[in-house]
């Protein structure tokens, strides 16, 4: 992904870095491209990454306009989108990430686990545009487009179909 805005670790000791975040036209075709959408005619983010012990949590809000395909229709349409997201990072080697090939529990309420950073420098961007693809819709439908599947074999297939097939010629 080109579009990018990464954060270092360094930059957190001055205080919390509060970002807003707008990809040009260019940037949201890319994203679109890659999230396999017709179009992302908007998007906008507000994010703001604190240190969190020895690394880092990206709490964050966006706004998005996506252009789809219905699933019924196959035309494409607008949808908005939102959502909200909270992320924890610690670097390679820290004790706040979890053991590899630990014993894992389950805990719905819980935060998720921290992701490792590789280096120094967090893709705020990214987790934004992997964040969109988690809200968006695996299977989109245009609002008030209804699937109408009719089985006419089946419908053929009732015992009922020769009295209506009698009825329909004049009988009674």
């Amino acid at each position: 992904m080109s579009w990018a805005r990464p954060v270092r670790l360094g930059e957190l000791a001055r205080g919390p870095v509060k970002l807003s975040l707008a990809p040009d036209e260019a940037d949201r075709a890319q994203i679109a491209q890659e999230l396999g959408l017709v179009g992302l005619p908007a998007l906008t983010a507000q994010v703001k990454v604190s240190s969190w012990h020895d690394g880092a949590v990206l709490e964050g809000r966006f706004d998005a306009t996506v252009t789809q395909v219905c699933g019924v229709s196959l035309e494409p349409f607008d949808e908005t989108v939102e959502g909200e997201f909270e992320i924890r990072l610690a670097p390679a080697g820290s004790p706040n990430l979890p053991e590899e090939g630990g014993e894992l529990t389950l805990d719905l309420d819980a935060p998720d686990p921290p992701d490792a950073l590789e280096g120094d420098e967090i893709d705020v961007a990214g987790y934004l545009v992997e964040h969109l693809a988690l809200s968006l819709d695996p299977f989109p439908r245009k609002p008030d487009v209804a699937f109408d599947y009719v089985d006419e074999r089946a419908q053929e297939a009732s015992p009922f179909a020769v009295l209506k097939g009698f009825k329909d010629r004049g009988g009674r």
